[in-house]
């Protein structure tokens, strides 16, 4: 279920509820994706595991990130979650910075943001003590993860092959995130399944 974008600004700060096992160094392509347990902000509870027979991308967000802007201001990001969403995608952005980093927006300023850019997310969480980005081994924000009906990760890495802050890139781009769900979607194995990510670091 989408968020009513309308919550986030009556919605109180939360503090994300996590629940992970032993923490990884990264997860692999081919294997089980963590699972996890996070309150998104407007506090609706969501794991991972309840999420079998879906598909889940994860996105690693920083919403003052120079290719975090690109992504957004040229509508590409908004444009994919809206498609994926459509299809029955669960699309979940996680901002793993730590209290105060950059980018660590409180619920209404989230609120504005998704509103400001169109954006179709279903749920957006606060990772402040990074466990969950960590689990993953989120380098970048953006720093993409396809994870299929089976729970087992697809996909790990950039969304698209051009590395830059120009929106003109966007059309131009390889854009390996549609691929691997066109890919799903068609029953077939992604091609792809890992790229370096590229943008800033995460704010741990």
């Amino acid at each position: 279920m989408k968020i009513i974008l309308s919550r986030f600004f009556a919605a109180t700060v939360f503090t994300a509820a996590l629940v992970l096992g032993p923490v990884q160094a990264a997860v692999k392509v081919g294997e089980a994706a963590p699972n996890f347990t996070l309150a998104d902000i407007t506090g609706q509870r969501h794991s991972l595991a309840e999420l079998k027979g879906k598909t889940v991308v994860l996105e690693w967000v920083n919403q003052e990130c120079p290719f975090v802007v690109k992504h957004y201001a040229s509508g590409n990001m908004p444009a994919l979650q809206k498609s994926a969403t459509a299809d029955g995608v669960v699309w979940l952005l996680v901002n793993s910075g730590k209290p105060g980093a950059q980018g660590d927006f409180a619920p209404a300023k989230v609120g504005e943001w998704a509103t400001r850019h169109n954006a179709a997310f279903t749920a957006y969480f606060r990772d402040q003590d990074g466990k969950v980005g960590k689990a993953y081994g989120a380098k970048t924000t953006p720093q993409m993860f396809v994870i299929n009906k089976d729970g087992v990760l697809v996909y790990n890495g950039a969304i698209d092959s051009i590395r830059s802050t120009d929106r003109n890139d966007v059309p131009k781009a390889k854009n390996y995130v549609t691929e691997a769900l066109a890919a799903l979607k068609a029953g077939k194995p992604v091609e792809v399944g890992n790229t370096k990510p590229y943008g800033c670091s995460v704010k741990y």
